[in-house]
């Protein structure tokens, strides 16, 4: 058995001394054994950027290790890696612990730093509440919403919390479910099991092509209205677009989607105007289920369709000379 002294002196460096049993190993794969928690590329990194000390000398994925020797390890984030500025930028937070919080993203935040908005994102805005997470790849984000998509996202607040939390996806584990109105009369719910990939002509998009990866999503039926339905999907894999890429596949293109609608959609008249004027995706996160990445509890989110959306149902109905429900 290995000893194990994270934070001896008060720094960040976690202390070994590679145990008898490890004789003859790699060390990457001792690395692997030892720290857990952490990725194997993220082990490589750290090997690659010198943070990995083999008795006081940088060390060597490769090299074999005999048992007895000193290891240190320093898992932090290279400036390189976090080069974004804090922003003060207001957050929704709906829940929060030392190890995640979880955000109700509003309409219009990106989340991640890119071209054409390098500022006043999502990852901005948690630099400035949470200045620590400059320690941890992409300020904690695991997962994304679109610009114009509201609702929940987890943001992991450490970096084994990270890593734990993109397991969990990878394994799809984590439950997401959304919110979706779309163009024309579904009567019944069903799924998608489509690859998507990059568009082939337009790079702005993506689209079902045969080279893209697997990507499933399942949707069912919350109310049906002339000429469209509000569906509930449930995501199994996380593809860039995936419910607005499938949904289009289904000839079922979400309200507002100035992206993939092609055209007038049919329509009754009284919601052409309603329905055209929406300004964005008509889509809305509004489930999330995890296991706690230290504890393992199960826990699970709800937040309510946020008030443009609302607005909008509220249009449709009042169109369709509907009563409010009390």
């Amino acid at each position: 058995m290995s000893n194990y002294n994270a934070n001896p002196a008060g720094d960040d460096v976690i202390h070994f001394v590679i145990p008898n049993s490890s004789a003859g190993l790699r060390l990457d794969q001792v690395l692997a054994t030892l720290l857990p928690e952490y990725s194997r590329s993220r082990l490589q990194e750290w090997v690659t950027l010198n943070q990995v000390l083999l008795d006081g000398k940088p060390a060597i994925s490769k090299q074999k290790v005999w048992g007895g020797e000193k290891l240190a390890v320093l898992p932090q984030v290279t400036q390189s890696e976090q080069p974004y500025q804090a922003e003060d930028i207001p957050l929704d937070i709906v829940y929060e612990d030392d190890d995640l919080l979880v955000i109700n993203k509003p309409v219009g935040l990106v989340v991640h730093p890119g071209s054409g908005n390098w500022q006043g994102t999502l990852l901005n805005a948690l630099l400035h509440h949470w200045p620590e997470l400059a320690l941890v790849p992409r300020a904690g984000i695991v997962h994304r919403l679109d610009k114009d998509t509201s609702g929940l996202l987890v943001v992991a607040k450490t970096l084994i919390s990270q890593t734990n939390l993109v397991r969990q996806l990878q394994e799809r584990s984590v439950k997401r479910e959304y919110l979706a109105l779309v163009h024309g009369e579904l009567s019944h719910g069903g799924y998608v099991d489509q690859p998507i990939g990059r568009h082939p002509s337009n790079r702005v998009k993506m689209a079902v092509v045969e080279t893209g990866k697997d990507a499933v999503t399942h949707y069912k039926v919350e109310r049906t209205f002339p000429s469209c339905t509000l569906l509930r999907c449930t995501l199994e894999t996380g593809r860039t677009h995936q419910i607005r890429v499938h949904m289009t596949y289904l000839k079922h293109p979400l309200v507002g989607d100035s992206v993939y609608l092609k055209g007038p959609q049919k329509c009754v008249l009284q919601l052409r105007d309603v329905l055209t004027r929406f300004p964005r995706q008509a889509l809305h996160a509004t489930r999330l289920a995890l296991e706690h990445p230290i504890s393992g509890e199960r826990m699970e989110w709800h937040v309510p369709l946020p008030d443009d959306m609302q607005q909008l149902l509220r249009q449709i109905k009042a169109a369709l000379n509907e009563p409010e429900a009390d």
